[in-house]
């Protein structure tokens, strides 16, 4: 089946399980006139995100990897509105950053949603120095795959127990299977397995997706225990 198909399986999907969300379409035609990579998470997925955080009961929100908000606003939807639900998004690109404020105030959730501008690693400290831990219902990662042991373990820390971590892009079009491979999102990818393989304080699984966004996958954890640092 080539992937074609896969598109074609998406857009029925979608035209069948999707309302026309005109907020959304301006966010991507505006991330894509600003010359933001096309890596955010399909329709689908973004609601699949929404219907996750909505089954939990969500009311704090974390994300690594802000983008252009299109899976910030997915989130924010599912969330109470402020001050009771709450969204923090952590991106790096300062411009990126820009462009998510804007969108997230067109779509209404400019009180839920707060963007942090700065390196992940550097912020995911502070927030657990200022939240605590075990502050946050949902977790999402979705940055730059080097770094993902790192991002699941703070969110590990930061998820409370109950609470559901999403690490996206963790197939890598199969190559994640390479174990000769130098490639620093492989190679990062890898080690946020083997390191969920020896952790005993979440139950989690992953899953292979085709679509519109190609041959890839998601991680999910449950948190069953904190963690302290």
């Amino acid at each position: 089946m080539d992937e074609r198909r896969w598109h074609e399986v998406d857009s029925y999907l979608g035209s069948q399980l999707l309302e026309d969300d005109p907020v959304l379409d301006r966010v991507t035609q505006t991330s894509h006139e600003a010359g933001l990579p096309p890596i955010a998470v399909s329709p689908l997925q973004g609601k699949f995100l929404y219907l996750l955080a909505r089954l939990i009961g969500a009311r704090r929100v974390l994300e690594v990897g802000t983008l252009g908000g299109y899976s910030a606003i997915w989130l924010g939807r599912a969330l109470p509105a402020a001050p009771a639900g709450r969204l923090v998004s952590l991106e790096v690109n300062p411009m990126h950053a820009e462009i998510a404020q804007v969108n997230i105030a067109e779509a209404g959730l400019a009180e839920t949603v707060e963007v942090r501008v700065g390196a992940a690693l550097e912020s995911l400290p502070k927030l657990a120095a200022e939240f605590g831990d075990g502050a946050f219902d949902f977790s999402f990662i979705d940055a730059d795959k080097h770094n993902n042991a790192a991002y699941f373990s703070w969110a590990l820390q930061l998820t409370r127990p109950g609470g559901v971590i999403v690490v996206d892009n963790v197939v890598r079009e199969g190559h994640v299977v390479d174990e000769t491979s130098d490639n620093p999102a492989i190679l990062g990818t890898r080690r946020l397995f083997s390191d969920m393989a020896r952790e005993h304080r979440m139950t989690a699984t992953a899953i292979q997706t085709v679509g519109e966004k190609g041959y890839d996958g998601f991680a999910i954890a449950v948190v069953e225990a904190s963690q302290g640092r």
